[in-house]
């Protein structure tokens, strides 16, 4: 009794047309083959679907009813089709995105534009997580991505690299220090400093830094967020060390950047569940990632090449 989809097609198809020769050209095949596909339902169906009344041909009460049935089948087959279409298009689009606090204030607004100016259609949802709540995030499925440096992933996530990202001397321009070469970990000792909370990342990474020096800076003042640390060097309070993606895209009109001694580096990296495919839009999105390597300003290349 079943019939399949192909049959559903050619079927609609007459009933629309009202004659075989209309559905045979809708559907791009002969009369003939229109023809055979019509009887061949009617023997797996048990029952007649038209009838020839002096030359025209008629939909028979069962045939009629049938097809207030199928337009409904075909309804969907288009919605089907329809999705297919978006999802191929990026239609009706959401990418979600979890970035740590200080990447929400740089590097992703860039490379979100960058986006959109692709996929117009796509919605993107960025969400500014502690790392620990990145995670979470992405073990939920309430984000897609993670982009963040995070000192130790998570088996169940992959962490794809996308920049070594140096960590740089942010240094107020009357500073003695800002006409250096370089600033090394030892010219900090004594000098104002703007510091950062070992509750975070990065300043768990700065307190490893100094723990195996003699003399450590004492911090003035101790913030959370880079950028935070960053405007406060620019007001004159200290030095601040920073990574190199947050600085990138900002001007901080009173602050000289310069280059740490030794080289040290916070890589970013994008994290996602380990055995969950990406979206195309996804896909996209980290590609954008790659390819906005940090375009470093003119004066601060030419301070790292001499420093080398």
């Amino acid at each position: 009794m079943s019939i399949n989809l192909r049959q559903i097609e050619v079927f609609r198809a007459i009933m629309l047309a009202r004659s075989v020769s209309g559905a045979a050209k809708a559907l791009h095949v002969s009369q003939p083959a229109i023809s055979r596909l019509v009887s061949h339902t009617e023997q797996r169906l048990g029952f007649r679907l038209f009838e020839r009344i002096k030359g025209r041909l008629y939909p028979t009460p069962e045939a009629e009813r049938l097809f207030g049935e199928v337009d409904v089948v075909y309804s969907g087959v288009q919605r089907i089709n329809q999705v297919a279409e978006d999802l191929l298009a990026n239609r009706s689009a959401v990418l979600r995105v979890a970035c740590t606090p200080n990447l929400s204030q740089s590097l992703l607004p860039r490379a979100t534009s960058l986006f959109l100016r692709k996929h117009p259609e796509v919605r993107v949802i960025l969400h500014s997580k502690a790392p620990q709540d990145l995670m979470q995030d992405l073990f939920a499925h309430r984000s897609e991505l993670g982009i963040a440096y995070m000192p130790a992933g998570h088996p169940a996530l992959a962490a794809d690299l996308l920049y070594e990202n140096r960590v740089l001397a942010a240094v107020p321009s009357g500073h003695s220090l800002a006409k250096a070469k370089a600033i090394r970990l030892t010219d900090l000792a004594n000098e104002p400093f703007v510091g950062y909370s070992t509750d975070i990342p990065f300043g768990q990474l700065i307190r490893e830094l100094f723990a195996g020096l003699d003399s450590a800076p004492t911090a003035r003042v101790e913030v959370e967020q880079i950028h935070v640390a960053c405007e406060l060097a620019d007001a004159g309070l200290g030095i601040a060390l920073a990574d190199e993606q947050t600085l990138l895209g900002r001007n901080w009109s009173n602050l000289t950047m310069l280059p740490l001694l030794p080289n040290v580096q916070t890589p970013v990296q994008v994290f996602y569940p380990l055995y969950k495919p990406l979206s195309r839009p996804a896909q996209d999105f980290v590609s954008i990632l790659r390819s906005m390597h940090p375009a470093r300003a003119t004066a601060l290349r030419s301070r790292t090449a001499t420093a080398k």
